[in-house]
């Protein structure tokens, strides 16, 4: 058992450290204000054009791409600890094009895509002239279980027709945005896990409408998170994404190194809010003494120290399965993470809100933001409940007669 990183890794992440040192954190405030002040709240802060534009120079650009020749030619397990470093500043992910939902479209283009769909969509992702959404989740059913899926595909001639109401479609109101893939029945009564396809929908369709953009605890993200409608939207057959009847495994495909990433990212949340709070109990002083001397605050930081570092070990362990065994063979593994990591993020977060105090639930500090997001992150991508139930199964299945 090594627990060293490769050679390759070490030099990312000393690069990444000084490009969130010298680039990154100082530009959060700036980020913040540029969007405060801009006619149109979706579009692009010219701050993260500069910022990718360094990214790109420093080598630092599509890591998690582990397919093929068009990322970084990272495994799983070496782009996990750059993912952390990442999740540490809000605008990580998206100065190095390694933001979702980008990232598992650009995955799913490359692993299915045909050559003519890679041309179209995948190329412009990855040099990040364009922007994608990913139309999944559905109100008015429990869309954890995708077999409940409602939306429609209907072929007609040489074309598919889109029916059906999404939301939380993430990225759709970035100006940039302009691809969108949609998941639906293109076979309500085949067997059951061959019913759903995706399909690749141009952003700018006739019939795609966008209803409005959900927030999150009251926060609205600059990619937005659209409710849209799909109203006899028609995309030629050529759209289709591998094979009729290929959703849902193509979505489980995508969730599984989605999860890792989430995963990784809320291990660098919770990393900053550690650092945070450390730094507040060291300075403030309550009833005569810094908060660092209580014992419940020391205790919260022990606690904290503990939690993440089992996470990271059990994030590692995870990506490694999957680049040593597949998907397939981390699925309790990724699970696990997706839970864990979610849940141990958010309770780093609470403990730094509460040791800030009233400054902890403004904006005067991003403690505020990483709270909705890491309680959110509990609910995107399956709820903790339904990776629950998936672990418990396949730990059960050992001790079946």
């Amino acid at each position: 058992m090594d627990f060293e990183f490769s050679p390759r890794t070490a030099a990312l992440a000393d690069t990444l450290r000084v490009f969130l040192d010298e680039h990154v954190y100082p530009a959060e405030a700036v980020y913040d204000a540029q969007l405060a002040s801009g006619a149109n709240p979706h579009e692009q802060a010219p701050v993260m054009r500069e910022l990718q534009a360094t990214a790109r120079k420093l080598g630092l650009w599509n890591l998690f791409m582990t397919h093929g020749d068009r990322g970084a030619g990272l495994t799983n397990l070496e782009y996990a600890p750059l993912a952390e470093l990442l999740g540490r500043s809000l605008l990580g992910n998206e100065a190095t094009n390694c933001s979702a939902p980008d990232t598992g479209n650009m995955e799913i283009l490359a692993l299915y895509g045909t050559p003519d769909q890679q041309a179209t969509w995948l190329e412009p992702l990855l040099t990040g002239e364009i922007r994608s959404a990913f139309a999944m989740t559905e109100p008015d059913v429990a869309s954890s279980d995708a077999r409940n899926i409602t939306s429609t595909i209907r072929r007609d001639g040489a074309e598919y027709v889109l029916n059906g109401r999404k939301w939380y479609t993430s990225g759709i109101l970035d100006p940039d945005c302009e691809l969108v893939i949609f998941i639906g029945k293109s076979d309500p009564e085949g067997p059951t896990y061959r019913q759903q396809s995706m399909i690749l929908v141009p952003a700018d369709a006739p019939g795609v409408e966008v209803l409005r953009d959900l927030p999150m605890f009251g926060y609205r993200d600059r990619l937005g998170h659209g409710e849209v409608q799909f109203t006899d939207v028609r995309v030629p057959a050529a759209n289709m994404l591998g094979a009729e009847g290929d959703g849902f495994a193509i979505a489980q495909g995508r969730l599984g190194p989605g999860r890792m990433h989430y995963a990784m990212r809320a291990i660098g949340m919770a990393e900053r809010a550690l650092e945070l709070l450390c730094r507040r109990a060291s300075t403030r002083v309550a009833f005569g003494e810094p908060l660092a001397k209580r014992g419940v605050v020391r205790e919260w930081i022990a606690r904290s120290r503990i939690e993440i570092d089992q996470i990271r070990l059990l994030t590692f362990k995870a990506a490694w399965l999957m680049d040593t065994g597949g998907n397939a063979a981390a699925r309790s593994e990724v699970a696990a993470i997706k839970v864990a990591a979610m849940e141990t993020a958010h309770t780093v977060v609470n403990r730094a809100v509460q040791t800030f105090g009233a400054a902890g639930v403004s904006d005067d500090t991003v403690l505020s933001r990483l709270f909705a997001i890491t309680r959110a992150l509990q609910i995107a991508d399956g709820p903790s409940e339904v990776h629950l139930r998936t672990i418990a199964r396949l730990e059960l299945e050992a001790y079946q007669p």
